[in-house]
């Protein structure tokens, strides 16, 4: 697994991204492919490549991205009709970019979860 990835560039500000949030545990950026009217991007500052790779460490970190959804989904007006929070995790699960994060999407009615 890669010890760097384009989100670990983002958190460093190396590379621009539109910052909604940011500490010292994790960093909230618009998705640059929106598959909603909103898609915000929510990582922990840390690499963590995949869900199956989470410790006890990265509890703290993986708290705060729920709590830091809510805060943006309440700033963004979507709390209230709703919104999905998704983690992928390898490439079955439609992981892309291997630093795990979460998907925030609303603003829209969003359908079913699975297309099958």
């Amino acid at each position: 697994m890669a010890e760097e990835t384009l989100f670990s560039k983002i958190v460093r500000r190396e590379i621009p991204a539109e910052i909604l949030y940011q500490d010292d545990l994790v960093t909230a950026f618009k998705d640059i492919s929106p598959k909603a009217p909103h898609h915000i991007l929510i990582i922990p500052n840390h690499l963590i490549p995949t869900v199956n790779d989470v410790t006890a460490e990265d509890e703290a970190a993986l708290g705060r991205i729920f709590t830091v959804a809510a805060k943006l989904a309440r700033e963004l007006g979507i709390a209230e009709d709703g919104y999905r929070l998704m983690m992928n995790c390898n490439r079955h699960g439609g992981q892309e970019v291997y630093h795990v994060h979460m998907h925030l999407l609303g603003g829209k009615p969003l359908g079913p979860m699975l297309a099958v």
